[in-house]
C-alpha cells in the first residue's frame, strides 16, 4: 500500500531476523568468483534514522537491534550482521539502521549488481539519494515489484538472490506474492528467493507458508521466530517468518546454532519460541 512506511518499523525483531539471514545469504553468494544480482521487490528507503519521528513513535527498534547493541556474547553469524549496523554508527551510538539494499551494497562486490523496486514516491526519492554515488552497480525503479520482478529474471550471470518482503497491509499481497513467485521461478528456477511474512492469527497469513512450500523448487527452508504470546483478541504481530526457496546448504546449520540464542535474546514473554523446517522435493 502507498501509505506504508517502513521507517516506523526499522530495526525491529522482524528486521533482525530478515537481515541476519540476508547477510548469511550474501556471504554465501560471494564465495564464488562469478558475479550475481540482488533483486529487492520492496526496497524501502535504504537507510533509516532511529531518532526520527517515525521510528520514535512506537520505538520498535528497542525490542530488536537495540537488544543486541551492547551484548558481547553474540554468535558469530549474528555478530556479522550487527557489525554491518555498527559500520553506519561510527560513534558507537545506535542512530542509523540499514535497510536490505544498503546491507547488500556494503557486502556485494564490484561486479555484482543490485536491482531495486519501490513504489512509494517519498521512499524511492530517499533510496535514489542514498545510492546516488553507487554508479552502474545499482538500478532503481519506481514500480510495483510484484509486477516488475519478471523484467530482471533471469539475471545475466544466472546467479541471483531475490528478496520479497511486502507489508501485507493490502490483503491482495498474499495472492500477488504467489503469482510473482510462480512467474519468477518459471524464468529463473535456480535462483534463491527469500520471502518474509508476519506471524498473525488471521487465516491468509497462516496459510501462506504452506502455499510457498508447494511451489516448484528443489528445496525450501522455513524459519519462524515468535517473540511473545499471541494476543487474546487476535490482533497484532507476534513474530515473523522466512521461507527461503533453493537455500544454500550451509544455512540450516547456522540457524540451528543461532535461533535458540536469538529467541532468548528477543523474548518478550514466556511465549517466545522458534521453529525450523526444511524439505527437498523428490
Amino acid at each position: 500500500m502507498l501509505s506504508y512506511r517502513h521507517a516506523f518499523h526499522a530495526g525491529n525483531h522482524a528486521d533482525l531476523l530478515k537481515h541476519f539471514v540476508l547477510v548469511q545469504l550474501l556471504r554465501y553468494f560471494s564465495q564464488k568468483d562469478k558475479p550475481y544480482w540482488f533483486i529487492d521487490t520492496h526496497a524501502g528507503a535504504g537507510c533509516y534514522k532511529l531518532d526520527s519521528t517515525y521510528a520514535k513513535k512506537n520505538l520498535e527498534f528497542e525490542s530488536g537491534i537495540a537488544r543486541l547493541w551492547s551484548r558481547h556474547d553474540l554468535p558469530p553469524a549474528v555478530a556479522d550482521y550487527v557489525d554491518q549496523v555498527r559500520a553506519l554508527n561510527t560513534d558507537g551510538k545506535l542512530q542509523l539502521y540499514p535497510g536490505s539494499p544498503l546491507l547488500a551494497l556494503n557486502l556485494m562486490r564490484d561486479a555484482d549488481r543490485l536491482r531495486l523496486f519501490e513504489l512509494h514516491s517519498t521512499d524511492v526519492h530517499l533510496l535514489e539519494k542514498q545510492f546516488a554515488e553507487a554508479g552502474k552497480r545499482v538500478a532503481i525503479r519506481q514500480a510495483d515489484g510484484f509486477a516488475e520482478i519478471k523484467s530482471v529474471l533471469p539475471p545475466p550471470p544466472r546467479r541471483g538472490l531475490v528478496l520479497i518482503d511486502p507489508s501485507y497491509e493490502d490483503k491482495r499481497d498474499y495472492v500477488r506474492l504467489i503469482a510473482a513467485l510462480k512467474e519468477g521461478i518459471s524464468r529463473f528456477s535456480t535462483g534463491t528467493y527469500l520471502i518474509w511474512y508476519p506471524l498473525l492469527q488471521r487465516g491468509d497469513t497462516r496459510q501462506l507458508p504452506e502455499k510457498l512450500k508447494r511451489l516448484p523448487v528443489k528445496s525450501w527452508l522455513q524459519v519462524n521466530l515468535t517473540v511473545h504470546t499471541p494476543s487474546e483478541d487476535g490482533y497484532g504481530m507476534h513474530g515473523s517468518g522466512l521461507i527461503i526457496l533453493n537455500p544454500p546448504w550451509t544455512l540450516l546449520g547456522t540457524l540451528q546454532e543461532v535461533m535458540p540464542w536469538l529467541t532468548q535474546a528477543l523474548a518478550q514473554d514466556a511465549g517466545a519460541d522458534y521453529a525450523l523446517e526444511i524439505s527437498k522435493a523428490p
